[in-house]
Formats: structure tokens, sequence, C-alpha cells
């Protein structure tokens, strides 16, 4: 009778790994506010801003939709720099390398994590935007319109901040990394995002979202989901 060989390591399933990270995301979030509160007082502070610089009372269309997007994007940034300081800190990432798990569980929770804190910080930050800077305002259609526009966006935004995130924290200049790694692949989401968003803030329009702008968010979401999802162990193995 031959002596047993050495068990194999056990693997965590990647579902079951992605749950408790989000789980400890949240609590994390819940207990020690960080991230969500920087956001939110960065895009009202910032609407504020555009209200008395362009001296006026009401935008629409697509100057509307610029300043909401350009607002929302800065603060997403914002978000990103500080999604993965408390890993680095306190060893959460050295952890997680060392643990039986797929690192991209890593990835899928911070990213799931990351759209939800822009979809609450815009639960905010929306209602700012349209009491100070649009009339006559939204109808319930075109709250409907919007959300699907903020979605598609958010999920890009969150993919790519998340990945250059884990990437810039790693270095001493992360604060000045991230931003100039992020802007420019974020461009085709901020232009398309704008132009989707401009007739459901226009005055007088069809006020749908253009087909093909939301076509190419998909597009874009997809493309980079799974390029994310492909690079990101090689990302936290350097």
């Amino acid at each position: 009778m031959t002596a047993a060989g050495p068990r194999p390591p056990r693997t965590t399933p990647t579902r079951t790994a992605v749950a408790a990270l989000l789980r400890k995301e949240l609590l994390l979030e819940r207990r020690v506010p960080q991230v969500l509160p920087a956001m939110a007082l960065f895009s009202v502070v910032t609407f504020v801003v555009f209200r008395f610089a362009l001296d006026t009372t009401s935008v629409e269309g697509r100057t509307a939709s610029g300043v909401l997007w350009v607002t929302l994007l800065f603060a997403a940034m914002l978000g990103a720099g500080r999604l993965f300081v408390a890993d680095h800190e306190e060893g959460g990432i050295d952890a997680l390398l060392l643990a039986p798990v797929d690192r991209t569980a890593l990835l899928i929770a911070k990213a799931i994590t990351f759209v939800a804190f822009l979809a609450l910080v815009e639960v905010v930050a929306v209602p700012v935007f349209v009491v100070l800077l649009l009339e006559p305002g939204l109808s319930i259609a075109d709250v409907g319109r919007l959300a699907l526009v903020l979605l598609l966006a958010d999920i890009g935004i969150a993919v790519i901040g998340t990945l250059f995130g884990a990437l810039a924290i790693q270095t001493r200049a992360r604060d000045l990394i991230l931003p100039l790694m992020a802007l420019p692949l974020l461009v085709p989401v901020v232009i398309m995002a704008a132009k989707a968003t401009a007739p459901v803030l226009a005055v007088t329009g069809s006020g749908a979202p253009g087909g093909r702008y939301l076509a190419v968010l998909c597009l874009y979401d997809l493309v980079f989901g799974l390029l994310a999802y492909a690079v990101f162990d090689f990302l936290l193995d350097d």
C-alpha cells in the first residue's frame, strides 16, 4: 500500500471570493466613509462653481451634458485614487496573492463596488445639478433615459478606474499617475455619454439618447472589461 501524496491546494470559488470581497468593501466604507463623501462633495462643489463661473441660471443640451460629465468624470478619478489605498496600506493585496483564490476576483469585486459608489454619488449629484443648472428639469421618462446612459458609462469608468488604480497604487506618485493613464482611455466614454445625454437635457428635441452612442458604450464596456480581466492577474504579480 503506497502512501498518499500531498493533497492539491483547495481553491476558493471565484463567486465566493467576489462575494466576500464585496462584503468587505461595503462594510469598510460603511464604518469608515472615505470614498463616497469625497466624491459627492467634489461633485456638489463643482456644480456650484459652474453655476457662478458660467454666470447663468440654466444650461441645456450639449452644454449641460458637458458640465455633467466633466464633473462626474473627475469625481470618479478622485474615487479611483482611493479604491486600493486601504488594501495597500493594510496588506490586503499581499494577503490575496497568498490566498488560494483567483486574483481576478479582486478586479470584479472592486469594479462592482466602484459602479455602486458612482451610482450612489449620482443619486446626490444629479439632483443638485438639476436644481442649480438645469431648467425646466427632467421628466420621469428623461430620468430613466439618463439612468441608462449613466449605468453604461459607469461600467466603463469603473473598469478603467479599477485597472489603473491597482497599477498606480504601487507607485509613489499615484495621485498623478492615475489620471495621466486613465483619462486618455476614458475620452471615448465621456464623448459618447455626453452625446447620448445631450438630447435628454435639451429643452426641445427627441429626448431619447442616440442608439449608436449607447451601442459604442456597450462595446467599450465589453472590450475593456475583457482586456482588464485578461491582464489583471499579471498586473498584480508585477
